[in-house]
């Protein structure tokens, strides 16, 4: 996509002043978070790629919608207005509303899932496999094997294997399957979309099985983004109608807000089943609060319900990828290892093909991103050995195929000059690659390590 094919659905109302930084200023800070970018303190960063997540910038609407918060403990028109924002745009019935998206995670694994179940998904996300792992389940992979390359352009690399499926069902029986749980562009694999025609064989075999269909809904709009320019049948269908027909083929969604819907904190579950919904409601008054605000205040509710009817708007969703897609353009031509297609929320850059000469048990990922923050002051963030964690029997670290360094584009955010800069600094970074260092622990936490783990410098002569 060209510079002149789209511009910005909005203009800038409010700015937010950053500040500049020296290389020796970064060094000492980098240092002193123990090379991890989530332990940085974000005065000191430029450019912030770390997530999208909570951090998009909200519309004059969306602050207007702060301002009508009805913060009743009980029955807050807030509530209401969301219920029927999330049955009109998203099809389902019934909805919880959380602090965020693992709130969600954690009464839906509390609620369906027993001591030895195995929940299959289209590749693991850190939160929600662990939710699940602490319920007593063992996730299982089942998306498709082009998802975990880096260079295959299939177009729907976030589509689930229905013959790992039902290997699965041979291997341990239907009956210990609860439910699939299927995300829409799928993070861990690049923000890569599942075509709806996927869907539909996944919601068959779900029939057939009798589980559940789990919605990872955070990224659905960017989902129907790509269903719309590349599956048959939906060039001329509106993105909220083809996010309807997404939702309504699934059973279940847990959805952390602070992504498409643009709102800082919030999420909820939602489903269509009454009985499932009662079993909710009990449990996020133990874990969140009252059903009717759960984890969250009513003007976020309502800044939420507004963000929604926003984000599946089709002039943003086109803007919003296409600044993705324009960074990852930039970095293609200059010739540094991105997965490919480029995704929906991020581009990824492929750490293994830039620093072929550090093992992955030096943690290739971790440590480029600490060196593109000291190269420009732009936070990024590892997905690669670190996130995927330990092998909970051996106890060694697990070494996915993927070893990706996150470039996370916030919602409404940054200018295609801040793109700009990015990728000259990628290229900066990329053409000294061979100076950047392996990395070893110092402090690692038992569970999500990659959030507040700690780490140092090899020694050259360690390197392999």
């Amino acid at each position: 996509m060209s510079t002149r094919t789209w511009a910005e659905p909005y203009k800038i109302k409010a700015v937010e002043l950053i500040k500049m930084t020296t290389p020796e200023q970064r060094e000492t800070a980098i240092r002193e978070a123990g090379y991890n970018t989530f332990l940085l303190r974000s005065e000191d960063v430029y450019i912030d790629l770390l997530t999208d997540s909570g951090v998009g910038a909200m519309s004059d609407r969306q602050w207007a919608g702060l301002m009508a918060g009805d913060e009743a403990y009980a029955g807050s028109r807030n509530f209401y207005h969301l219920q029927s924002t999330v049955e009109r745009y998203y099809s389902y019935k019934y909805t919880v509303p959380t602090h965020q998206g693992r709130g969600a995670e954690h009464i839906l694994s509390k609620i369906l899932i027993s001591d030895g179940d195995f929940i299959p998904g289209n590749m693991y996300f850190t939160t929600t496999r662990l939710h699940q792992e602490l319920a007593g389940g063992t996730f299982v992979d089942v998306i498709i094997n082009e998802a975990h390359d880096p260079l295959s352009e299939h177009p729907f690399k976030g589509n689930v294997d229905i013959e790992k499926l039902d290997a699965l069902v041979a291997e341990v029986g239907a009956d210990r399957i609860p439910y699939i749980c299927v995300a829409t562009c799928v993070n861990m694999a690049g923000g890569q979309p599942l075509s709806l025609a996927n869907l539909r064989e996944v919601r068959a075999w779900c029939d057939r099985n009798d589980a559940l269909l789990v919605h990872d809904m955070t990224r659905v709009a960017e989902n129907a983004h790509f269903i719309q320019k590349r599956e048959e049948g939906y060039r001329d269908k509106l993105i909220q109608d083809i996010v309807y027909e997404i939702c309504s083929l699934t059973d279940v969604a847990t959805m952390s807000a602070k992504k498409d819907a643009m709102v800082n904190i919030g999420g909820f579950l939602a489903m269509n089943d009454a009985a499932l919904y009662e079993k909710a409601c009990g449990l996020v008054v133990v874990y969140e609060g009252l059903h009717t605000y759960g984890g969250m205040a009513g003007r976020d509710m309502e800044a939420l319900a507004i963000g929604i009817t926003e984000s599946v708007d089709d002039d943003h969703i086109h803007a919003r990828v296409g600044q993705v897609e324009y960074l990852g353009e930039q970095l293609e031509k200059a010739g540094i290892p991105i997965v490919k297609p480029i995704g929906g929320h991020a581009v990824f850059l492929d750490a293994r093909r830039i620093l072929p000469h550090i093992p992955q048990e030096q943690f290739p990922a971790q440590a480029l991103a600490a060196a593109l923050y000291v190269e420009s002051g732009i936070r990024s963030m590892e997905r690669g050995v670190v996130s995927a964690g330990r092998d909970k029997v051996s106890g060694e670290n697990i070494l996915p195929r993927l070893e990706l360094v996150r470039l996370t584009i916030p919602r409404r955010v940054y200018t295609q000059a801040h793109m700009d800069v990015t990728a000259d600094s990628v290229i900066r970074v990329m053409e000294n690659a061979e100076l950047i260092r392996g990395l070893r622990f110092v402090y690692e936490p038992e569970v999500l390590r990659f959030f507040q783990a700690t780490f140092e410098p090899v020694p050259r002569a360690s390197n392999g």
